[in-house]
């Protein structure tokens, strides 16, 4: 702490008027150094520069500040000010010229800008854009900012290297330095080229100051199928760590159903997906020792049913189910895969079966859309490389059949067992998830559903259809096998999770829906909405956003009620 003779030094100096305008500088600079002796100035003035821009910014002038009395000026303790402490920072502010600080006539001025530019200030050095680039060029290491430049150059060449054609010539895997040895300067190879031709001196000034700093080293990497081959061999990388983490928490002895639901929210790969969603549908155990087993009597018992029911369907009582089912498996698609005869026979028995053991609801048309998606992933275990919604059936060995069709009753039931209220009479399920979407929409976009309203378009007209076939004849195949992917990881997925999908899916097409202005041409269009181009991307995104509104209002279904 400093003496008391130090205190009474300040107390002295500060005994005279303090300057004005012309001499503010002067006066913070005393305040500065008797503040610096008594030690209350160790670490900056934020309240004191705060004080001293507001009396600027109140325009005082010489005859503002000449008048008070240097009581009123108060020492702040544990600020600092100027921003550059001179002890500190000594070197940056001698390489500054000093700002020559001669009194200048007061007058009165009409903007604080024009204040500002006619006053000198102790402040004002040290707060160039030059000395912020300095100070931040000497805060980096430039060495090690180099070192980390010239590995990540030094990998990509390596990898173009190994992915170079023979005869094809190699690319420099460093950028050129800066003549005179400056290592701060990293300019990529097209910059280099690129550069402004030789007398532009306006544009060399610019170009010099983005110089002072280390810049991060931007190779090209040659044109667009170099690029796009590039990316396409990270997006392959990162579905092998994908499947390795699938491979890695199925192997083990007791899977962890809740690992496995994150890893599958966004998405499953090809080769792990019929396992995984046989686990996520509860249709086999989690104990490794125990799937073989449970396989075997879950088919067993599923060939059991065939061998008792089937031959009932001929039946008085029965023949109504199967001709409706005979009459719907047709109109099913993909066309190539379903109207095979041996897909079709698989077909008839799943939803017979089913539908003669769940009186309560019975065969219900829509029922029949939902077999395809576990069908066409189970039969991918035994097809190579094929596509499966065009695979020849006749190929698959017949105790593979056997198995995928078991496997397919068994998945479809449990998603039937969350959702059957769908399909019981009068099916009061779909009104009331028809009901909540309308809440939900007018909620978020009440622009859509004023304009649906207008031209008496009723949401049940073109949503039935999205809740009872969980939106399978809105999207491909390859796009509905995507989205269950999610659905079998979201804690009842079909039954409350396709709510906010729905949603998101309806909003997803706000434009094209306000440009409709006619009742036929806009129901026409939600019913038969442009997805055929659709990936796995787009699907993500609508995931994205049905998350979204699930975080939003699903632990407060009173917040979307009006």
């Amino acid at each position: 702490m400093a003496s008391d003779g130090a205190r009474k030094q300040f107390w002295k100096r500060g005994s005279s008027k303090v300057p004005g305008r012309a001499g503010g500088g002067s006066a913070w600079r005393q305040l500065c150094a008797c503040s610096r002796e008594m030690g209350v100035l160790s670490c900056a003035g934020k309240k004191a520069r705060a004080a001293w821009d507001f009396g600027r910014h109140r325009g005082v002038g010489s005859s503002g500040w000449a008048g008070r009395r240097p009581e009123s000026i108060q020492h702040v303790y544990g600020a600092q000010h100027p921003p550059f402490d001179p002890l500190v920072h000594g070197t940056l502010l001698k390489a500054t010229p000093k700002v020559p600080t001669t009194p200048v006539k007061a007058k009165r001025v009409s903007t604080f800008q024009e204040f500002e530019s006619n006053t000198s200030d102790a402040w004002d050095a040290g707060e160039d854009d030059d000395e912020l680039l300095a100070m931040a060029a000497e805060s980096l290491n430039t060495a090690v900012v180099m070192e980390t430049a010239h590995r990540v150059l030094r990998n990509h060449s390596q990898q173009q290297g190994r992915s170079r054609p023979p005869g094809a010539p190699e690319r420099p895997a460093e950028p050129p330095e800066a003549p005179g040895g400056d290592l701060r300067l990293v300019k990529s190879v097209s910059e280099s080229h690129a550069s402004c031709p030789e007398g532009s001196a306006s544009d060399a000034a610019p170009l010099q100051r983005s110089q002072s700093l280390p810049h991060a080293a931007t190779v090209v990497l040659g044109g667009a199928p170099e690029s796009s081959a590039l990316s396409s061999s990270a997006l392959s990388e990162r579905e092998a760590s994908r499947l390795d983490k699938f491979k890695h928490l199925l192997a083990g002895p007791n899977t962890d159903l809740e690992e496995l639901r994150k890893l599958s929210w966004s998405g499953i790969p090809k080769p792990v997906r019929a396992i995984t969603w046989k686990l996520l549908s509860g249709y086999l155990p989690a104990n490794v020792d125990r799937r073989p087993a449970t396989l075997q009597r879950k088919q067993k018992e599923y060939f059991a049913f065939i061998d008792h029911y089937y031959d009932s369907r001929n039946d008085e009582v029965h023949q109504d189910t199967y001709r409706q089912i005979h009459i719907d498996i047709p109109r099913m698609s993909p066309e190539a895969l379903i109207l095979q005869p041996k897909v079709t026979e698989i077909f008839e028995r799943i939803l017979f079966i089913w539908a003669i053991r769940h009186p309560a609801s019975g065969y219900v048309q829509g029922i029949n859309d939902l077999v395809t998606p576990f069908f066409v992933v189970f039969i991918c275990e035994y097809i190579d490389d094929e596509e499966a919604d065009s695979a020849n059936i006749s190929r698959v060995p017949e105790d593979a059949l056997r198995n995928v069709e078991a496997d397919t009753y068994w998945c479809m039931s449990r998603l039937l067992d969350g959702i059957q209220d769908n399909y019981t009479f009068a099916q009061p399920g779909i009104q009331m998830k028809v009901k909540m979407l309308e809440e939900l929409v007018s909620r978020i976009d009440e622009q859509v559903h004023r304009h649906l309203g207008q031209h008496e378009v009723r949401y049940l007209q073109f949503t039935f259809r999205w809740m009872n076939n969980l939106l399978t004849r809105e999207l491909p195949l390859r796009c509905t096998v995507r989205l269950w992917d999610t659905y079998q990881s979201e804690p009842e997925g079909f039954a409350n999770f396709h709510l906010y999908v729905c949603a998101a899916f309806l909003v997803r097409w706000r434009k094209e829906i306000l440009e409709e202005r006619d009742f036929q041409e806009l129901l026409l269009f939600l019913q038969n909405l442009p997805t055929a181009h659709w990936g796995d991307e787009d699907v993500s995104l609508l995931l994205a956003e049905a998350y979204r509104l699930k975080f939003a209002f699903a632990d407060a279904p009173n917040h979307y009620k009006k």
